[in-house]
């Protein structure tokens, strides 16, 4: 069984309705974030999601947290459909988001408590200290979250992803901005829960973290999936010197790698449908 599955995923979000276009009667045109998106990622996996922004990555992550429903195709975390088992899903997955949201009325321990007991998880004291000692938290866990530095309050984020011991762990941007201190603290313990079995999916625009941790890579542009492979063949088949180097030249849609690359899209399916 896969930990995460997705399949022939497309999200097309509404056009924003005007009252001047109402009166006229016309609509604007939808925005296809996604299109005709699949991938496999297998138990254990530390997996990378690379593109620009607005290619697409935070709605693909949106989708299989269960918080935007896809307009076709199906998602599934470890075999739980995130549409008709989404309880099953969510505690299956465990999501750093990009933003910094947080309640300000709490301590960080409270914060972690609040969040274990949303899991029905009594008692989980032990493992909460143990994920505040690894991520540098523990001088912290009785000071209000308002009190906390941008960088702490990222940590706490990610504490709170991992209280319930989900077996998929998604990480979106989580190093953005940040320091070095908590991106090595951070990526220690992270590849510590990966040797122990958890799957990882990332998305980063420092891909040199990218090279260093992911074994595969899909890249997105514009919704699609544009290369899909392991870290390494990826960087061998461009011709690069390095990650980025491919990533740059797959981006900008070097001619010279039109038969390098394995094709991604459906053999039928030549262009982007226009969305009304």
């Amino acid at each position: 069984m896969s930990a995460v599955c997705i399949e022939h995923l497309s999200k097309i979000y509404a056009p924003r309705e005007s009252w001047l276009r109402r009166l006229r009667g016309s609509t604007g045109r939808g925005l296809q974030a996604l299109n005709d998106v699949s991938l496999t990622i297998e138990p254990g996996e530390f997996f990378g999601l690379l593109g620009p922004n607005g290619a697409g990555k935070t709605t693909l992550i949106s989708v299989l947290a269960g918080l935007s429903s896809a307009t076709s195709g199906r998602v599934s975390v470890c075999g739980y459909d995130v549409s008709t088992a989404y309880a099953q899903a969510r505690r299956a997955l465990g999501v750093v988001p990009q933003e910094l949201v947080f309640d300000p009325f709490f301590t960080v321990r409270e914060t972690l408590r609040i969040q274990s007991g949303y899991f029905g998880l009594r008692r989980n004291d032990d493992w909460i200290d143990e994920i505040l000692a690894s991520l540098g938290l523990a001088d912290k866990a009785d000071a209000n979250m308002r009190a906390l530095s941008g960088g702490m309050k990222r940590r706490v984020l990610v504490a709170q992803a991992l209280v319930h011991r989900p077996p998929v762990i998604v990480l979106d941007e989580p190093t953005a901005g940040v320091d070095v201190d908590l991106r090595r603290t951070l990526w220690e313990f992270i590849v510590r829960l990966n040797k122990q079995g958890h799957t990882v999916l990332l998305t980063t625009h420092y891909l040199e973290e990218a090279e260093a941790l992911c074994g595969r890579i899909a890249m997105l542009k514009s919704g699609r999936i544009v290369a899909l492979d392991t870290t390494a063949a990826l960087v061998s088949q461009v011709g690069g010197a390095d990650l980025e180097e491919a990533f740059v030249r797959i981006m900008r849609g070097d001619p010279e790698l039109e038969n390098a690359l394995p094709s991604t899209a459906p053999a039928d399916e030549a262009s982007t449908p226009e969305v009304a």
